[in-house]
Parts: structure tokens; C-alpha cells; sequence
């Protein structure tokens, strides 16, 4: 390959997919080049939950109807001893295998104008008036979407994200108690962890444990992770398949992107929520966002701003929520707190709606929210005993 485009896309997941798009959508006839180590379909470790705000995004940017031939998954459920809390979320979410969301975002991207390549990037080298990949390919801007692993984000000496979470994954048969439902149970260990069940609607569920280790702690064995698994969630590892390991980026309380025009999306830019493990909506919201920056810097024949307007747009969309979702993720590691919380979800459906927000979406702590952690943290159950609600 030696070849010359405006955008250079590495990583065809949902991020540089949506990234391709957002370019694409703002700047019709931009050359835009998607370059993945992997051939599509192809399988991702991940909860597989996309929530409906990872969808206004997709549409936003021409992709209306992404799960339309998928089931809505309409019940959350969080639990944590003996405090738990099964309520109706605002918007229903979806839980669709990666082997499938992905290649259906990629398709679209190709249909809108961007060009796949099955290529592993290896090198990215900044000259002057241009990003080259593995010194074949050049690029006016290059946007890095390439996982929790990223080549671009080592190349450019950005470095690993400080916290990671490392989380096992699996399929199994969805037992009849939590069909139709998103089932998230939270351990009572030293190391913050949970496990969770996600309904497909095909019979079958995401399974998988998520753990948040210690700086010093060991990778954990992935029977361990499936005996905790099976204790929080009985069932859940009959018949089980396809389990996969995968480390995840943690967002903190400060992001930044460097100036230039090398863009970092999705797990690539360490954005993954601290307090519940979701990637795919920032990893939509901000490839639709580093798209858009590109095409603008683009079109103004200015490239090289792109990565400073595309730090400022995330800040905008996305930086009050990230310094209340790791202040929350923090706070979480306090038995009580995280008991708290629960019963507070139970209490009311503003509460339970106020914590899907801040989990799922871009939400924010509220007022409302802070009153009812002080009035269950003080509250007769707050030693763990006592009944739990639902609706």
C-alpha cells in the first residue's frame, strides 16, 4: 500500500466505525480508510449492552434502526446482599453480541463511502504535514479506535490509562428468573467486583464477572473468575461457551487528547465508565465527535487543530459526567455507600433512573440522588439487614 487520505480510521469497532460515519455524514466526499487486524464478523469480549443513548448517536450520524431486528431489554436489576432493586428503565436497552453490532457498523460505514482494509498498523510516525501509518499510508488526520491495546496510542507516547478492570465473558442459556432482564450483582469482597447477566432474547445470555483489581494484584485465573461468577449468579455457567478475557480502560477524572491531528476514541482515549464497565456508548459518542473534528479541520484546511477542537468537544459533552462517574466509582467501594445506592434505586424510580444515567449515559449526580444515598446510608438498613423493593 502507498496510498494518500484525508482520514485514516485504525480500528473498524464501534468507535472507528462511528468516527468513519460522523466524517462522512459532516463531509460527503472526504477519502476515508478503515484499517482493522481483524476480518468482520469478528467476536469481541464485551458485555454486549447497548444503551439507547449509544443509539441517538448512531442515527445522529446515519445509522437510524441499528436494533431494530434486536430485542429491547426493559429491566435492570441491581443487587448488593441483601439490598437489591428490579424497576423498568426510562428507555429500554439492547444486548446485542459484538460478532454482529460491529459488522453491522462497519457495513454502514463502507456503504457511506469509507473503504475497510484487513491491515495490522504497527507503526505511526507525525511529519510535518502528515500521520504515516507503517510509512506506506498517509493520512491528513488519523484517528486511533484500535481497543484497550491501541498501537496508535503507544506510537504517539500517550501511555497506558493508569486503572484498568479486567472482566471474563460468556454465553450461556438465559434461565427463565432473568429473562428479559440486564441482572447486575455487585460482590462483597475487598476488591470492588460484579457479576452480570444480560438477556439476548434468543435464549441466550452475556455472561461474565468484572473485576477491579489492585495495582499490585495478579491477573486473576479464569476459573476463579467463573467460580465467583456462579456463586453471585447461580446457573449462570451452565452450559456457558465461548469465554473471553479482556482488560478494560477506566475513565478518570480528567480526560485529555494531544494536540495535532492524531485523534484517540472509545478505549483507545481510556474511556470506559469507571462505576459499571460500559464502553460502547463513549465509544460512539466520542468517534462521532473525533469524526466531526476531523471533517471541520478538514474543511477549514487546517488539519493539524483537529486534536485540540476534538478535546475541547469532548470536554464539552462528556467532562462533568466523567468527574462525577469517578467520584461515584470511588465512592463505590464503600460497602455502605454501595448499599446505599441500592436501596435508594429501590426507594424511588427518579433515584433508579438517576443511577442508569450516570452508569449508562452521560448522566450526572443529582441533588435528589445525594439526598437519598445520606437518608439510606443512615437509614435503618444501612447495616445490611431489611427488606429490598421493586416495581
Amino acid at each position: 500500500m502507498n496510498d494518500q487520505w484525508d482520514v485514516v480510521v485504525v480500528g473498524a469497532g464501534p468507535a472507528g466505525a462511528a468516527a468513519a460515519l460522523a466524517v462522512l455524514a459532516s463531509r460527503p466526499h472526504t477519502s476515508v480508510l478503515l484499517l482493522d487486524r481483524a476480518r468482520f464478523p469478528r467476536d469481541k469480549a464485551c458485555g454486549d449492552g447497548i444503551a439507547a443513548h449509544a443509539v441517538d448517536v448512531l442515527a445522529a450520524i446515519g445509522v437510524p434502526g441499528v436494533v431494530d431486528d434486536d430485542v429491547p431489554v426493559a429491566r435492570f436489576d441491581l443487587t448488593y446482599g441483601a439490598a437489591r432493586v428490579t424497576r423498568p428503565m426510562a428507555r429500554p436497552a439492547w444486548v446485542v453480541p459484538r460478532t454482529t453490532f460491529d459488522a453491522r457498523l462497519a457495513d454502514a460505514a463502507v456503504a457511506s463511502g469509507a473503504v475497510l482494509r484487513h491491515h495490522r498498523v504497527r507503526t505511526v510516525r507525525c511529519t510535518p504535514d502528515a500521520v504515516m501509518v507503517d510509512d506506506t499510508v498517509r493520512a491528513r488526520v488519523l484517528i486511533g479506535a484500535d481497543g484497550a491495546y491501541s498501537a496508535v496510542r503507544r506510537a504517539i507516547g500517550a501511555g497506558p490509562t493508569r486503572r484498568r478492570a479486567f472482566a471474563l465473558r460468556g454465553y450461556a442459556p438465559t434461565p427463565p428468573a432473568r429473562a428479559g432482564r440486564q441482572s447486575i450483582v455487585f460482590a462483597s469482597a475487598s476488591e470492588p467486583a460484579y457479576a452480570w447477566s444480560f438477556d439476548i432474547g434468543d435464549g441466550w445470555s452475556n455472561v461474565g464477572y468484572g473485576l477491579y483489581p489492585s495495582a499490585t494484584a495478579s491477573t486473576p485465573s479464569r476459573q476463579m473468575l467463573q467460580d465467583h461468577l456462579e456463586q453471585l449468579l447461580p446457573g449462570s455457567t451452565r452450559h456457558a461457551t465461548a469465554w473471553r478475557g479482556h482488560h478494560l480502560p477506566l475513565s478518570s477524572w480528567r480526560w485529555s487528547n494531544p494536540r495535532g491531528s492524531v485523534l484517540l476514541a472509545g478505549d483507545a482515549a481510556g474511556l470506559v465508565n469507571p462505576l459499571t464497565g460500559e464502553g460502547i456508548y463513549y465509544a460512539v459518542a466520542t468517534g462521532a465527535l473525533a469524526g466531526r473534528a476531523a471533517a471541520t479541520a478538514l474543511a477549514t484546511g487546517r488539519p493539524a487543530a483537529a486534536g485540540a477542537a476534538y478535546r475541547s468537544r469532548v470536554r464539552s459533552a462528556l467532562g462533568r459526567h466523567l468527574r462525577h462517574t469517578s467520584t461515584v466509582a470511588r465512592l463505590a467501594r464503600v460497602p455502605t455507600v454501595l448499599r446505599a445506592g441500592v436501596r435508594a434505586a429501590a426507594d424511588e424510580q427518579e433515584l433508579f433512573d438517576d443511577l442508569v444515567e450516570v452508569g449508562l449515559g452521560r448522566g450526572l449526580v443529582t441533588a435528589r440522588l445525594v439526598t437519598g444515598l445520606v437518608r439510606h446510608a443512615r437509614g435503618p438498613w444501612a447495616a445490611g439487614a431489611g427488606p429490598s423493593g421493586s416495581s
